[in-house]
């Protein structure tokens, strides 16, 4: 038992002191090569997905006819923002007009590899205001990088 208890102690050493040296291996190197080769915040393919995701969902889940009609000020926050050990992804926010005329902040992240069954970029966002069931609240900070989120300026409802 004393052994057991000193091996696991010299295991937490082990990695606390690799970790404290900065020991990380980036995720290019690892199993699946990431190549970090994203499409830019104002990319057409990326703000077109957002643009008819956003009206299916509104139409089908909300039966609502909020459509979105045009992105601008679009710019990027954070490119691997959170290390190099995790899945490269661009951070973006821009500001959007809807059908009604009203001017929101829509936050996303293009990330390698998150599109259908692994391939291709997967695109997250949120519409600020318009996050109905919650699911990046608050204010859609949940897409944010980590030092943005908790460290970093807010962005403000009228962006």
């Amino acid at each position: 038992m004393k052994r057991i208890f000193l091996c696991l102690a010299a295991l937490f050493v082990f990695a606390a002191t690799a970790q404290a040296v900065g020991i990380i291996v980036p995720a290019e190197e690892r199993y699946h090569p990431w190549t970090g080769v994203l499409p830019g915040c104002d990319d057409s393919g990326v703000l077109s997905t957002i643009s008819d995701r956003f009206a299916q969902k509104e139409g089908e889940y909300w039966n609502s006819t909020i459509r979105l009609a045009g992105f601008d000020r679009i710019r990027e926050i954070g490119y691997r923002a959170n290390g190099v050990a995790y899945i490269p992804r661009r951070y973006c926010v821009a500001r959007t007009v809807d059908g009604d005329g009203k001017f929101r902040p829509v936050i996303y992240d293009i990330g390698e590899d998150l599109g259908m069954i692994g391939w291709g970029y997967g695109v997250e966002w949120c519409v600020v205001g318009l996050d109905r069931n919650h699911a990046y609240e608050p204010s859609c900070s949940v897409l944010k990088p980590f030092v943005t989120r908790f460290a970093g300026p807010t962005i403000r409802a009228r962006y």
